[in-house]
């Protein structure tokens, strides 16, 4: 059994003393004892929100990641770091000045917090809340937790259960048949069993960020084809991802945001609440949809994925996919894998023809003029902007890899082969249901 709570590694009583005002006064107490691991941390994408890779359709490699990527969701972290970057694993990312060489500014309570009283600011740029007892936290420091994974993890795009569909508040104590592998009266196994680490580097990727170099957490790394016995499925194997029968929905207790239209903000327009009692309207931020117990996506996936880089140029009258998996029916690497779609309106640069980074935290949400909040936060990035916009819809993948239901509850023969199965066969390259005739 894996513990579900954040244990900790013995008492630091003796260790730490108080006061202790500021985040960086509990670092510079952790750096008496671990320098070394802090100087190790700060040199994984936790820390550094990016990755140098090749990227699709470009001549050289490229540093990509949250901290200087296109999104259809809060748009982009460059010129709205102090709310953005509240997630951030550090002290004071407030704007691109940040050093991330400084290991005082590293962040071990967030990770490490066992209390389950630890914080972050809303808006400040990774520091802790105002009323969090340091001293009292940081004698608590234990290993980390899916309290402490998801206080980041759980809570993108702005709230709980906005982004990913498929990690939210509710697996902190789920049954198990709700995940089978965190499921509190199943495996309760901590991210950690499955993301393991090694000197503070946390393996797995998210597609949304990364575009396949580098290790992925995958269901082989404990299981294997011959975990099935029946030929048939152990053929499935072989195209099928083990996410896609064992996935069958995904936001199954709490709805997740599937259309974000930035294009509807800045009216004076009354807001509203849909079925799940969401938000459907602010005039901040514009229109959304939502959606609970909802089947994925599928296509074919072969561990890389194109995403946009800012810069490219688009087809404004035509969808840009932000996020897209790479593979195909005749791609032997390639495999089905189930994904949430987000769809949404965000603002371009009509005459250079690229999606425009605005600044909408202390801008657009404080004049609600887009103009402003475009030129403000092309600047910062360094990037033309030729005061004409509009809006264009993009759409993003995320790869659904959590909620994995008990054996007895996943996908039967019939949700997929039979006139109303849930995959499309065409989109997959395929003339029609394979299993009605030999195809290649």
């Amino acid at each position: 059994m894996f513990a579900g709570s954040a244990i900790a590694e013995g008492s630091h009583t003796h260790r730490i003393r108080g006061p202790l005002t500021h985040g960086t006064d509990v670092t510079k107490t952790c750096l008496r004892c671990h320098e070394w691991e802090a100087k190790e941390f700060i040199k994984h994408k936790h820390w550094t929100w990016s990755t140098t890779q090749r990227m699709p359709d470009h001549k050289k490699s490229i540093e990509v990641g949250k901290k200087n990527g296109i999104n259809n969701f809060c748009l982009a972290v460059p010129s709205n770091w102090p709310r953005c970057t509240s997630c951030h694993a550090g002290y004071g990312w407030k704007d691109a000045s940040f050093d991330f060489g400084n290991i005082e500014n590293v962040d071990c309570l967030v990770c490490h917090d066992t209390t389950g009283t630890y914080k972050k600011q809303l808006n400040g740029a990774g520091i802790p809340a105002i009323g969090v007892d340091l001293v009292k936290v940081a004698q608590s420091v234990g290993r980390t937790s899916r309290q402490t994974c998801g206080s980041c993890h759980f809570y993108g795009g702005g709230g709980d259960h906005i982004k990913h569909g498929d990690l939210d508040s509710s697996l902190i104590k789920p049954s198990r048949t709700y995940d089978v592998h965190m499921g509190i009266d199943g495996a309760n196994a901590n991210c950690e069993f499955c993301h393991q680490t090694t000197n503070h580097d946390i393996s797995g990727q998210a597609m949304s960020v990364s575009i396949g170099e580098g290790k992925r957490v995958e269901c082989s790394d404990c299981h294997s084809a011959t975990s099935h016995k029946n030929p048939t499925l152990k053929k499935h194997t072989k195209v099928v991802a083990c996410q896609t029968c064992h996935i069958p929905t995904f936001a199954r207790d709490n709805p997740t945001k599937i259309w974000w239209d930035w294009s509807m903000a800045g009216k004076d327009k009354k807001a509203t609440k849909d079925k799940y009692g969401m938000e459907t309207y602010a005039k901040t931020t514009g229109e959304f949809r939502w959606g609970k117990n909802l089947i994925p996506v599928y296509a074919w996936y072969n561990g890389n994925s194109d995403r946009y880089v800012l810069g490219d140029k688009i087809e404004p009258q035509k969808t840009t996919y932000l996020t897209k998996p790479l593979g195909s029916l005749t791609d032997k690497n390639a495999k089905i894998y189930p994904f949430k779609i987000m769809q949404g309106k965000q603002p371009y640069d009509v005459e250079n023809n690229y999606l425009v980074v605005p600044k909408v935290f202390n801008g657009y949400w404080e004049h609600f003029d887009w103009n402003r909040a475009i030129e403000d936060g092309m600047a910062i990035v360094g990037m033309p902007y030729s005061g004409h916009y509009s809006f264009t819809q993009t759409i993003m993948y995320w790869k659904i890899n959590h909620l994995v239901v008990p054996k007895e509850q996943s996908l039967q023969c019939v949700d997929c082969h039979s006139t109303k199965g849930r995959l499309d066969w065409k989109a997959l390259g395929y003339k029609g249901d394979p299993s009605n005739a030999v195809e290649k």
